[in-house]
């Protein structure tokens, strides 16, 4: 004799929940090359309400669709109101969304002869940790860079981790990306840019230098510092004179310290 496993009349349909577990996510086609893929609070809200930002697609949960409507107001885009485990499958578990995920154009980004006479640029020699270059970011606009300047090689792209780590940032400060770091460097030397080259063995502390805009202060790669190229074209080579045991930082940690200990105008 067969038992059924519930006491439904016969013929009535079994409700969908029933001994199921929830549906996954449905995966979404890879993003188009180029678009920028932006998530969390800070960079999507920042994204949303920069006007120069073009949008393509906003996924949020309910939670914080409603957060950012309050934040902003009216919204430039319709979010698509989905589970965070929709956007878990796009990013992997591990990428705290916030239940936000953008996908947008990247900012126009402008050449190194559009920036004005009394820029103050950061130059990044092949960093490439997207980690770092975001905590840069957020830093440079914290403190009102101009730009950074950076190559098209050895550099991570605008988007995803980066874009998190820089908390909002890109929105307020622009990448300058040029094919070759030392000549972008003359160029600005001969524009009357002074060149500070961030250094742990130069002989020159950096709390000495009083230099004026418009400067540009070029950080190396954690272990490998300055090439050997880029340090000559740099005016000076300074270094942060630390005190204690340890005589390193992590490269965003030594660009804030470098900004606020220059504090140029």
């Amino acid at each position: 004799m067969t038992t059924r496993r519930d006491d439904r009349p016969p013929g009535r349909p079994r409700p969908a929940s029933y001994g199921r577990r929830p549906a996954a996510a449905k995966p979404r086609p890879p993003v188009d090359e180029g678009v920028s893929v932006l998530y969390g609070w800070h960079p999507v809200v920042q994204a949303v309400g920069n006007a120069e930002r073009r949008l393509h697609r906003l996924l949020a949960t309910e939670n914080a669709a409603a957060r950012l409507a309050a934040e902003l107001g009216p919204l430039r885009i319709t979010p698509e109101l989905v589970r965070p485990n929709a956007i878990n499958a796009l990013l992997g578990p591990d990428a705290v969304h916030q239940g936000l995920y953008l996908e947008a154009e990247p900012l126009p980004a402008p050449r190194l002869d559009d920036l004005p006479d009394d820029a103050l640029l950061l130059a990044l020699d092949q960093i490439t940790d997207p980690h770092n270059v975001g905590a840069i970011v957020r830093t440079a606009a914290a403190f009102g860079v101009t730009g950074i300047v950076t190559t098209a090689r050895h550099a991570p792209g605008a988007t995803g981790v980066l874009a998190k780590s820089a908390s909002g940032g890109l929105e307020h400060v622009p990448f300058v990306t040029v094919r070759n770091l030392a000549e972008a460097l003359i160029e600005l030397g001969e524009r009357g840019f002074t060149r500070i080259g961030l250094d742990s063995e130069a002989a020159v502390d950096l709390d000495t230098l009083e230099p004026r805009r418009p400067a540009v202060i070029v950080l190396g790669a954690e272990g490998k510092g300055l090439r050997e190229r880029t340090r000559t074209c740099c005016d000076v080579l300074a270094k942060i004179p630390f005190t204690g045991a340890i005589r390193s930082l992590n490269v965003s940690n030594a660009a804030a310290i470098t900004l606020y200990a220059l504090r140029m105008r």
